[in-house]
């Protein structure tokens, strides 16, 4: 073992090992403890670990932990994670989580459950004290430049600006506004087009080479315009078409603004489009069991007085945020797990240069429940499936380094 490498395990699990001291750790005749400084987070105790230490951990190691995390720390197996370099704290601590059961994981549970804290201190030092492991080797996948999904709906969707405005506001009658609708709606509706479940050859034949996550992302861009009336003729009574209007409320609104994700806000809708719509809920042409029963009484009059009504209605925003990008996610992760991944808290881990597969895996555990953090399931909670596979992979990619804790003398 490099000179260096020693050194750092010694310093490095000073600190590191105080938490372990919280826990109940009594230190062993090979882990001197001293007192730390009188504080708010000083009942803890720093424990030395000594070279001698280091060499104990790697022989524990490598009959306990080696088979799946590699003598050196570098997991070659899937999900599972590098050790290498990783803050001895929060080792000692996971271990600890292990053998009590509060992290279910049997096979974790019975490989640690023999080891007395002396050994658990030793194992966390010694794998705290190896070389951190290389980006390059963190991932099977090359690092890649993600696009901004509300770009690349604004690409996707110049193929609309044609018939539906280039910011989705319609100015030919007989053609929707995009803007104002939330993307689940959205995407569900240019999925019928795309299976001919709504009859309309020319969106049939737009969709059909249109991918899912292409049509999410123009539903995205869509919804975060700027909503306005599409300023297209409006033929009907609006007054009478506000007292049709209230058999519609339950379902789009009092002023035709959805607040269900599944239905369509109407209001500055275009309307001829709406009074078309309306037709085809009536003869069948448009299958919705709830319109077709609500449209099977309206006469040609009374659905352009209803599509007069609505689109002389202000539009409102949707409620739906910019997401972040990967940059910002990485950001906010970084107040916790340090700059690029690199925790400078003993006790959080770090994730420089981690298995991009693990790093995936937990962040879904995390999601999920499966894995108990309240801080994370909060951080976690916003993640789409994309914000996590790019988080994942931006982390595995980042220069693991390693960390000094030095402790301060007592006032």
């Amino acid at each position: 073992m490099k000179r260096s490498t020693r050194a750092f395990s010694v310093v490095a699990f000073t600190l590191a090992a105080a938490i372990a001291a919280s826990a109940g750790y009594t230190p062993s005749a090979g882990a001197q403890g001293v007192k730390g400084n009188a504080g708010a987070d000083d009942d803890l105790r720093a424990v030395y670990a000594n070279a001698g230490d280091v060499v104990d951990g790697k022989r524990i190691a490598e009959g306990t932990c080696a088979g799946c995390h590699g003598v050196l720390g570098i997991s070659k197996l899937p999900g599972v994670p590098h050790l290498a370099g990783q803050r001895p704290a929060y080792l000692y601590l996971e271990l600890r989580a292990y053998q009590s059961g509060a992290r279910a994981d049997s096979a974790m549970g019975n490989t640690v459950k023999p080891l007395n804290d002396s050994a658990l201190v030793k194992v966390a030092a010694y794998y705290a004290s190896l070389d951190p492991p290389q980006p390059s080797a963190a991932s099977g996948k090359q690092a890649s430049a993600k696009p901004d999904p509300v770009q690349a709906g604004k690409t996707a969707a110049s193929a609309c600006a044609g018939c539906h405005g280039d910011a989705g506001i319609s100015k030919i009658p007989g053609t929707p506004s995009l803007v104002g609708l939330d993307p689940k709606y959205l995407v569900a509706a240019m999925k019928a087009y795309k299976s001919g479940q709504r009859k309309n050859d020319t969106m049939k034949s737009m969709l059909a080479a249109v991918a899912d996550v292409d049509l999410s992302n123009i539903a995205l861009y869509y919804a975060l315009q700027k909503p306005a009336r599409a300023p297209t003729p409006a033929a009907g009574d609006q007054a009478a078409g506000k007292t049709a209007a209230a058999a519609c409320a339950g379902c789009h609104g009092d002023k035709g603004v959805s607040t269900n994700p599944s239905i369509p806000s109407v209001a500055g809708q275009d309307a001829e489009y709406l009074a078309s719509a309306l037709r085809g809920y009536k003869d069948g042409s448009r299958a919705d069991e709830t319109m077709t029963g609500l449209a099977a009484s309206l006469d040609e009059s009374s659905a352009k007085n209803l599509a007069a009504f609505y689109a002389n209605l202000p539009p409102q925003p949707t409620n739906v945020r910019k997401p972040l990008t990967t940059a910002e996610w990485a950001q906010r992760c970084d107040r916790c797990h340090g700059v690029s991944g690199n925790s400078t808290d003993p006790r959080l881990p770090t994730l420089a240069s981690q298995r991009v597969d693990y790093l995936d895996k937990v962040l879904h555990a995390y999601r999920t429940g499966e894995r108990k953090s309240p801080q994370m399931a909060a951080m976690s909670e916003g993640l789409t499936e994309g914000d996590v596979e790019n988080l994942a992979d931006y982390y595995a990619h980042q220069k693991a380094r390693a960390v000094v804790f030095i402790p301060l003398p007592a006032k």
